[in-house]
């Protein structure tokens, strides 16, 4: 599982020319489900994703998590986080979960994230979205549950 973790000072989403999401400050998480994820994946990106520390305290160093801050998190599904350029131009999907497989995954990190009392905002699944933020910093993270040490 992957997850590119954007902070933003504020984050939408927008179909067929319609904002369906928005968040003030806080996360804007694109979340990646690969064929082979478990539920021990989904538990370490999403405890990352809760306790990441990259808001700046009253001395300017990272040292916030977004539950200190009171921020939101705005979750979008993309399965192109797992596009293979390896061997030629045109990615591969191979590895990125089927949508009945990723949709589970993505329902139960959402629910999760909500259980645990953060206010989250979600993009809509299977469908063409025009995500639009304005990261703060820029501050990205990319947690990838297969690079733990």
């Amino acid at each position: 599982m992957r997850a590119v973790i954007q902070q933003v000072k504020n984050a939408n989403v927008v179909v067929n020319n319609e904002e369906i999401s928005k968040i003030d400050k806080g996360f804007l998480v694109l979340l990646g489900i690969k064929d082979n994820d478990t539920m021990d994946d989904l538990a370490y990106v999403k405890k990352k994703i809760e306790k990441l520390r990259i808001f700046e305290d009253e001395d300017g160093k990272m040292n916030l998590s977004i539950e200190d801050v009171g921020g939101k998190i705005l979750l979008v599904s993309q399965f192109t986080l797992f596009g293979d350029v390896r061997k030629g131009n045109r990615p591969s999907f191979i590895q990125a979960a089927r949508p009945e497989k990723a949709n589970e995954f993505y329902e139960i990190m959402k629910k999760e994230l909500i259980n645990d009392g953060f206010d989250v905002k979600t993009g809509k699944f299977q469908t063409h979205m025009e995500v639009g933020l304005i990261n703060d910093g820029p501050t990205t993270i990319l947690i990838d549950s297969e690079r733990i040490l």
